[in-house]
């Protein structure tokens, strides 16, 4: 059974003659505000071996500090792209919808094209490449791995810099989720326009406001 990501999917993909293929994954889908953000990470076939040995995983599998350091390696080793969808645009199309945009921007970013996308989910973006879901790919594939890396620590610091501007609501420990001092924010201060007002847990704060 595989227990870290590796690139045996990218290498079957380039035995099949695609030569440039890109790792998807985005992170916020469940936080109650802040945009969501998605990551599009190429490595080079000469990079591969490079990579194979600096511990990438899923990004939820390792610690902070060890994410900022794999995040520099990334970028300083891939060609990235990073995509945003605001909450805004969350509240009007939906989050599935707007992941799969913050895809599109992630995949506008790169500065190469790839022919192969293998993505993390169960379903598939609306992009003009050939494209490939994988159910926990960031698990599986070290392109994927490092594209939810980047899209966490990318996400996390924007987090950060949301708690400055509306402070109360713990932003910079919780990074949106809807943890009790979240909660407790929202009693104490009320919605921002950063939060996701089509989310259940907003819309009943606002239908308490309202009364």
């Amino acid at each position: 059974m595989q227990t870290v990501p590796d690139f045996s999917i990218e290498a079957k993909l380039s035995a099949r003659g695609y030569d440039c293929i890109a790792g998807i994954d985005e992170a916020g889908r469940g936080s109650w505000s802040g945009p969501v953000v998605a990551a599009a990470v190429v490595f080079h076939s000469e990079l591969q071996t490079k990579i194979t040995d600096i511990g990438l995983n899923d990004s939820k599998k390792i610690t902070a500090n060890r994410r900022d350091t794999l995040f520099d390696i990334i970028c300083e080793n891939a060609d990235v792209g990073v995509g945003f969808a605001s909450a805004q645009e969350i509240d009007e199309i939906n989050i599935l919808q707007a992941t799969f945009l913050a895809m599109g921007r992630a995949m506008k970013n790169l500065t190469v094209s790839p022919d192969f996308v293998l993505v993390d989910g169960n379903k598939e973006p609306p992009i003009q490449s050939k494209v490939k879901a994988i159910v926990k790919g960031d698990a599986t594939s070290s392109s994927i791995a490092a594209a939810s890396i980047v899209a966490k620590v990318t996400r996390d610091k924007l987090m950060v810099e949301l708690d400055s501007r509306c402070p109360g609501y713990g932003w910079e420990q919780n990074k949106g989720y809807g943890t009790k001092q979240h909660q407790e924010g929202l009693r104490r201060f009320g919605v921002t326009d950063h939060h996701r007002k089509s989310y259940k847990p907003i819309i009943n704060i606002l239908r308490l406001q309202d009364v």
